[in-house]
């Protein structure tokens, strides 16, 4: 009775995890096809096909070894050990079925197929070293040590390390298995189970063995010396220590496996005594060697393997190149240096995009259910002028509609995309303190032909996250046009069609809606659009790379294009210091913004240009790869004039290079020139400088240029020690070079001038002021630009009334050498710090007779129009002086606000 219960209970268990393992698979299934699908209708079928036999062929491979290691080791040749004893099996095998101690065959079986189940998704999760195994491109450098192409690192050590632990879990999963099988049928000292134990044991030494040999060339990712690398405690302590129990495991191995022949149990004891010896000695010799030879004599000691850290570090991220050039700042900033060099003035960024996003949002988004997700910044060239300006899509949040209207049909059916962006130049600024914008409303009304829309639908953004279905019975909700409402149908080619059964049941299943199988709305010409969000689409596509995560829209003959940057990297370079530590990536020593993709706002047309042929990450995965990737020079020009060197990539470069400019190893390890970042006040906080796009002119050079900058202060200190620029822009794209100040000179740092606007008596008070009636002041970013051999700080201010989330640009802070001047606009606090005149209004007391003081604001009025018509920057910067203290004067004088 208590057999039969039992049966029937492993009968319930089996059922159970069939019909768990059978819903498994089938999900898995429904994915796959429904990913084939989608990577069919974008041309890219060849790319999936690679990825999934890769991962189907490493897992069958996999879980056939191991099923046939265990099925060898865990069942033929004990059975061939029972047949040997001349027991009959049949009762053999009843004993060990019913004995309560013992371990049943069914459980083993199920034991063996969950290790074969293991150890195959591992063998699959690792297609990807699989591939870059096979088709490695060498990077042309050695390491110092053991003379390997970085290559080896990269792309071979991380395979062999894997393969050489998935054996030694196999193999001691089938020691372990074997030992309790002849445990539990009392042949544990038989000869045959000592021979078959004693030659699993020696395969798990000889793999040991071979994974010491593989911790050698994993020193050169030590971080245990004074700088990332091996160093001399690793080449000189660690390195003999495992070549010795290499040695001691593979003599280990050797005597078991004449164990199997001669018993000579002693001298496994003498060598097993050795290795525990060796692991202990491991721990301590090499803190010995630190302590007492190389930190005594450290810098000689460790002078080469610095030499190593720093050049493998500047070659793997790409700061080898950067050219650096001094920087006198002894310049004079006149009237004229701005007259010559109105295009970069003109071009000052005033809005920091978060108070802009929010002004944004309250002028332009015209219904609820539309949101900016960002607001980028990027250049255009109009009426033949380069100029920077400001953009953010209008896209579709589905989930801001009314409660009531999120039905299946109104977010899947009617409400599929966004529609148009709004742009306005950084620096303009109207009477209102609101952006001047040169792409509005909806329709999208431009206000010169180069930002003309033709096709202002977003089908694919930063937040369309659902998916939709074209092509159905219901018309699609385009645009709103007063109280009424405009609808379109979709005419891109995106989509995967639900003409049949299977496709509607296999997409119903893996999007969880009945409504997909069951609406009449669906017919034979409808298509489904998903992965629509651009870091889902393009991370489906290419999950072998790092994708920027700021996306930007740019306007190219009439349609809405998003750029995207992608990174190669590793974390496997060998001498490089990690660089980044988080969330996607984990201890990121090597980086290259190899790839830039467009994906088409409409379509969805994603395509992955390769644009740095030098990369060897890139050119391996091109050799994966071959269709996913289009070499660089076939992008249009007119999206290459919008590329713009990435953000992240910088902000990584100049955290590196903040230490990394120092080469001369005694410099280095003293850190006598360590820089930092510098910190800057947003709103009332403290906080770290973020990098600025700006268009300038460097020194020597005669057309401005679109650029990343961010300055450089010493570590522990105020003042300016450096600036970093990236051009973006023509032949000069992607280079990256310092200017660097004298160390005798005094130079503000950010925070330094953000000290002296504060400690300003009038700024102070105005600001304090406008605190405290009803309104918040939000200081925008603090920007430095270097003009001619001087440095411009400009900080714009915003004034926000409690009442209403509307941000307004009321006052522009500018500060040069030891003058800081508030003003209503940036050409007003120009001329205030260039001119001999106070840069803050006088206090004096003001007349009250009505008449002369109309009188003298037109006369002031006059005179700056005149002066700003002649170029006079010092004499309109003192008439609109005279002119605001004419007004205040009226206001007080007439009692009106």
């Amino acid at each position: 009775m208590a057999q039969r219960r039992r049966r029937t209970t492993i009968g319930y268990a089996i059922a159970v995890g069939a019909l768990l393992a059978l819903f498994v698979t089938f999900s898995s299934l429904v994915d796959i096809y429904t990913e084939w699908l989608w990577f069919a209708s974008l041309g890219q079928q060849s790319t999936y096909q690679t990825r999934l036999w890769s991962q189907v062929g490493l897992w069958l491979a996999g879980a056939l070894l191991v099923i046939l290691v265990l099925v060898v080791n865990w069942f033929l040749i004990p059975r061939r050990l029972l047949d040997q004893l001349q027991l009959p099996l049949r009762g053999r095998m009843r004993q060990i079925l019913t004995a309560g101690s013992r371990v049943p065959t069914a459980i083993l079986r199920v034991v063996a197929a969950l290790v074969a189940l293991v150890m195959a998704s591992e063998a699959s999760a690792r297609w990807m070293d699989f591939l870059t195994f096979r088709h490695a491109v060498p990077f042309g450098l050695r390491d110092p040590i053991f003379g390997l192409d970085a290559s080896f690192y990269v792309f071979k050590l991380p395979l062999y390390r894997f393969l050489v632990g998935w054996v030694l879990v196999l193999v001691t999963a089938t020691l372990i298995g074997n030992g309790l099988v002849y445990l539990f049928t009392q042949q544990i000292q038989g000869r045959t189970a000592t021979t078959h134990l004693s030659v699993l044991g020696a395969l798990l030494l000889f793999g040991s063995a071979v994974d010491y040999q593989l911790q050698r060339f994993a020193l050169l990712n030590s971080s245990r010396g004074g700088v990332f690398g091996a160093g001399y405690t690793d080449v000189h302590a660690r390195l003999p220590l495992l070549h010795l129990l290499t040695g001691v495991f593979v003599l280990g191995a050797l005597l078991l496996t004449v164990n199997i022949f001669t018993r000579r149990w002693r001298w496994l004891l003498i060598v097993g005594g050795v290795g525990l010896a060796l692991g202990v000695l491991g721990s301590l010799y090499p803190g010995f060697v630190q302590r007492f030879t190389v930190q005594p004599n450290e810098l000689a000691l460790e002078r080469p393997y610095i030499e190593h850290n720093i050049r493998f570090t500047r070659f793997a991220y790409g700061v080898e190149d950067i050219q650096e050039s001094d920087y006198a700042a002894t310049g004079q900033l006149t009237a004229q240096t701005l007259e010559a060099n109105a295009d970069i003035v003109d071009n000052v960024r005033l809005w920091d995009w978060r108070p802009l996003r929010t002004t944004y949002e309250q002028l332009q988004e015209i219904r609820t259910y539309y949101t900016f997700a960002d607001v980028d910044v990027d250049r255009y060239t109009l009426d033949g002028r380069l100029r920077e300006v400001t953009l953010a899509a209008r896209e579709l949040d589905i989930e801001q509609l009314r409660e009531d209207a999120r039905t299946w049909i109104n977010q899947h059916l009617i409400y599929t995309h966004g529609y148009g962006l709004c742009l306005s130049p950084v620096a303009e600024v109207s009477a209102e303190g609101l952006p001047h914008l040169l792409v509005r409303d909806i329709p999208p009304q431009s206000a010169d032909p180069a930002l003309a829309i033709t096709r202002p639908e977003i089908y694919f953004g930063e937040t369309t996250t659902n998916y939709v279905i074209v092509n159905t019975t219901e018309d699609e909700f385009d645009y709103p046009s007063g109280d009424q409402n405009v609808y379109t149908r979709y005419q891109g080619p995106d989509g995967v069609g639900l003409g049949g059964l299977l496709r509607r049941l296999a997409f119903a299943h893996r999007f969880d809606s009945t409504s997909i199988l069951l609406s009449n709305a669906i017919g034979s010409d409808s298509r489904i659009l998903f992965h629509r969000s651009l870091s889902d689409r393009v991370e489906t596509l290419a999950p072998i790379l790092w994708f920027d995560d700021d996306p930007y829209p740019a306007i190219v003959d009439g349609r809405i294009v998003w750029l995207y940057d992608a990174y190669t990297w590793s974390n496997r370079f060998p001498y490089s210091e990690p660089g980044w530590n988080s969330e996607p990536v984990w201890g990121l020593n090597y980086i290259r913004n190899s790839v830039k993709i467009t994906i088409d706002a409409y379509t969805g047309k994603t395509v992955f240009y390769a644009v740095d042929p030098a990369d060897p990450l890139i050119r391996t995965y091109q050799a994966i790869f071959p269709a996913l990737f289009t070499p660089g020079e076939e992008m249009d020009e007119t999206l290459r004039e919008h590329w713009r060197y990435p953000e992240q990539l910088f902000l990584i470069q100049a955290d590196i290079y903040a230490a990394y400019h120092m080469q001369d190893p005694r410099v280095f390890y003293n850190q006598e020139d360590l820089w930092q970042t510098p910190t800057e006040v947003r709103d009332t906080e403290e906080t770290w400088m973020t990098p600025y796009y700006v268009i300038m002119r460097l020194p020597g050079e005669q057309a401005p240029e679109f650029m990343m900058i961010r300055p450089y202060v010493p570590a522990g200190k105020q003042n300016m020690i450096a600036w970093l620029y990236a051009d973006s822009d023509g032949p000069d794209y992607g280079h990256v070079g310092v200017y660097k100040f004298s160390k005798e000179a005094l130079v503000y740092g950010p925070i330094q001038v953000e000290a002296r606007i504060d400690q300003d008596p009038y700024i102070s008070q105005q600001l304090t002021l406008w605190n405290q009636r009803g309104s918040s002041v939000i200081r925008g970013n603090l920007i430095v630009i270097p003009i001619d051999g001087t440095l411009l700080y400009i900080e714009p201010l915003y004034l926000q009334a409690e009442s209403g989330r509307l941000p307004e640009l009321k006052r522009v802070l500018v500060s040069h050498g030891n003058r800081v001047a508030m003003a209503d606009d940036l050409a007003t606090g120009l001329a205030q710090v260039v001119s001999e005149a106070p840069a803050t209004p006088p206090v004096e007391p003001p007349p009250t007779d009505v008449a002369a003081l109309s009188r003298s604001a037109q006369a002031h009025y006059e005179a700056a129009q005149e002066c700003l018509q002649g170029g006079d920057w010092a004499c309109y910067g003192a008439e609109l002086e005279a002119l605001a203290h004419d007004l205040e004067a009226l206001v007080a004088a007439t009692g009106t606000q």
